[in-house]
């Protein structure tokens, strides 16, 4: 069975050449518009979508939008395709839970490692390939359950994406490791040989704040010079 795949893009011919690109590949559906996206997205009942590719300027409702209303009931992988090439428009998109981006014009064979990458990591383990369902760990006063995806931080839930959900299931899997950002993108991201730094500290500011925010707990500490590693009180 082939993965669905939710293109929405504006610009005609830009659509095409990605649903050309994938079709042979993946089962591919169309958007025109950010009222369409949600449209085909809210309709995902009888027409799942396991991963979404996404322009920021739409008619309709824009892309920052779709994210934002896709996030409040789902963690799908959502992949930005963008001409918005500043710092501060790609950190904000994910901050609002895209899980990666590609700057416009992009390369095709970029484009499909990306998305092999965030298709890899569903139902998946960051560390062995598959979650498992009773490993659930318990450290300094952070509990997380791969099983029903949940985080308590001194007793209190923390509402994480998906990746910030990996990030912090790695990190716990070896508390006493040093994890360099290398390996930490390579696990999560499943793309040995590219870091992209910016997409994996903002993930990990996010995870630190919701964290903290809610327990006063920091979960990630710093080792200047190497990488990160878990830390609770």
């Amino acid at each position: 069975m082939k993965y669905k795949v939710l293109i929405v893009e504006d610009n005609d011919d830009i659509n095409q050449l990605i649903y050309n690109l994938i079709k042979d590949e993946y089962d591919a559906v169309q958007a025109f518009s950010g009222t369409e996206a949600l449209r085909i997205w809210n309709d995902r009942d009888t027409q799942p979508i396991d991963i979404i590719l996404l322009d920021l300027m739409l008619p309709g409702k824009s892309g920052e939008e779709i994210i934002s209303e896709i996030r409040k009931t789902s963690s799908v992988p959502i992949i930005v395709i963008t001409a918005k090439g500043d710092t501060s428009s790609l950190v904000n998109v994910l901050e609002l839970g895209a899980d990666d981006y590609i700057s416009k014009p992009f390369k095709t064979v970029e484009l499909m490692a990306r998305m092999k990458a965030n298709i890899r990591r569903i139902g998946r383990n960051i560390s062995s390939g598959s979650i498992s369902h009773d490993q659930k760990i318990e450290i300094g006063g952070i509990s997380i359950d791969p099983y029903t995806k949940s985080v308590f931080a001194a007793g209190e839930p923390i509402d994480l994406t998906q990746k910030e959900f990996e990030l912090l299931y790695n990190l716990m899997l070896e508390p006493d490791r040093v994890f360099t950002k290398e390996i930490l993108f390579s696990t999560v991201w499943q793309d040995p040989g590219y870091v992209d730094e910016n997409t994996i500290n903002v993930h990990i500011s996010r995870l630190r704040n919701k964290v903290k925010n809610v327990s006063g707990i920091d979960p990630v500490r710093t080792i200047w010079g190497i990488g990160l590693k878990f830390y609770a009180e």
